[in-house]
């Protein structure tokens, strides 16, 4: 790459909001910290695989947490149901992605015993809250 292209790409970056310039020297805000951590793919053995039941997976992963963001859109409410239940969204986020805040503000849903579309909807939020995925994508 010359340094023309590597210019043109921190200039690129700054003005989608994912750089500020400090002095002369140009620093990584939040929004591209969130953008980094959500977008880190991890390998297959520890990737969240999906189910409805025990013994019955429905055929979605997720090896990021922006691609698990983008498939609690997609999988079925009954899904979302049998995972939350469980505890399995929380375990993954703490042991895996290393995320004890965000595991925690998903054990209050599982408290909370919201269920369906309502579990959806503020799973989607929570995460959203936490990385700005829609300030991202």
């Amino acid at each position: 790459m010359t340094p023309n292209e590597t210019m043109a790409i921190f200039q690129q970056l700054a003005a989608e909001g994912f750089l500020h310039k400090v002095g002369t020297s140009v620093c990584i805000n939040e929004k591209g910290r969130n953008a980094i951590k959500i977008t880190r793919n991890i390998p297959d053995e520890k990737a969240f695989y999906f189910y409805i039941d025990e013994h019955k997976p429905i055929g979605f992963s997720a090896h990021s947490i922006e691609e698990f963001y983008r498939l609690i859109k997609q999988v079925t409410s009954e899904a979302l149901d049998f995972h939350v239940l469980r505890g399995d969204f929380e375990n993954w986020l703490r042991e895996v992605i290393g995320d004890r805040e965000l595991a925690l503000d998903i054990s209050g849903l599982r408290a909370a015993s919201l269920r369906s579309e309502d579990l959806r909807k503020r799973l989607l939020n929570v995460i959203d809250y936490r990385y700005r995925i829609s300030e991202i994508f």
